[in-house]
C-alpha cells in the first residue's frame, strides 16, 4: 500500500511540474551607440593641394554657372549636356547622343535665341573684348564639366536630364534648364564641399557600428 501511495504521489508531482508554463523570455536591449567624431576623409578623386573654386559670401561655390540669366542658364545646360554625350562612355552613350541631337533639332530656335541673348550680355559688359571673353568662359565651362572626380554623378544626372528633356515644350526649356543645371553641377559642388571639410580638418561623425544581435536571458 505504501508503494502504491508513493507512486501516486510521484505521478502527481510530475504532472504538476509539467503543467507549469515557463515565464516569457526577456530580450536584452542592445547598447545605445555612442557618437564618435573622426576627421573628415579626403573625398575620392582628390589630392592634397588641388585647387577648387572660392566660396562666395552666400555660401555657393564660384563656378562658371553662378549669376546666370535665363539665357545663360539655357546655354550652359546645352554645354553641360554636350560634354556628357562626349565623355559619358558606356552602353547608354548612343542613346544619350540620339537624345541630345533630338534636343538640338527640336529646340533649335530656343537654343539659338539663348546663345544670341547671352552674347549680347557679353557685348554690353566687355565691349570690343566680348568675343574673347565669351570664348574663354565657354572653355572654362566645358573644362568644369569634364573634371573626372565627379564623372559618375555627372553622367547619371545628364542621362536623367536628356531623358526628361524630350517631354519639355520649347517655351519651357529655360525653366527646365534652371531646374536641371544645379543638378548637373551638384556632383562637383558636393566634391568641393567634402574637400573643403577635409582640408580644414573638420570633424564628422563616424558611421555607427552594426548593432549587436539581441540576446535572450535564460529562464530559471
Amino acid at each position: 500500500m505504501r508503494l502504491r501511495l508513493s507512486a501516486v504521489m510521484v505521478a502527481s508531482v510530475l504532472a504538476t511540474a509539467c503543467s507549469r508554463t515557463p515565464p516569457p523570455a526577456t530580450p536584452t536591449a542592445p547598447p545605445v551607440p555612442v557618437a564618435v567624431m573622426v576627421p573628415a576623409p579626403m573625398p575620392t578623386g582628390a589630392r592634397p593641394g588641388m585647387r577648387i573654386p572660392a566660396r562666395l559670401a552666400d555660401g555657393r561655390w564660384a563656378t562658371p554657372n553662378v549669376g546666370l540669366s535665363a539665357s545663360g542658364t539655357t546655354w550652359h545646360l546645352r554645354a553641360a549636356l554636350n560634354v556628357a554625350v562626349l565623355a559619358c562612355h558606356g552602353p547608354e552613350q548612343s542613346l544619350m547622343v540620339n537624345e541630345y541631337n533630338a534636343l538640338l533639332n527640336t529646340r533649335k530656335a530656343v537654343l539659338a535665341n539663348a546663345q544670341t541673348a547671352l552674347q549680347q550680355e557679353y557685348r554690353a559688359t566687355r565691349g570690343k573684348e566680348w568675343e574673347d571673353a565669351f570664348d574663354d568662359q565657354m572653355t572654362r565651362l566645358y573644362n568644369f564639366f569634364a573634371q573626372d572626380f565627379a564623372h559618375a554623378g555627372f553622367c547619371t544626372a545628364a542621362r536623367d536630364a536628356l531623358a526628361a528633356a524630350a517631354a519639355v515644350p520649347p517655351a519651357a526649356l529655360p525653366a527646365f534648364a534652371a531646374q536641371r543645371l544645379p543638378v548637373l553641377e551638384a556632383p562637383f559642388t558636393d566634391f568641393f564641399t567634402a574637400y573643403d571639410r577635409w582640408r580644414a580638418g573638420a570633424l564628422v561623425r563616424a558611421p555607427d557600428p552594426a548593432p549587436a544581435p539581441a540576446t535572450v536571458a535564460a529562464s530559471g
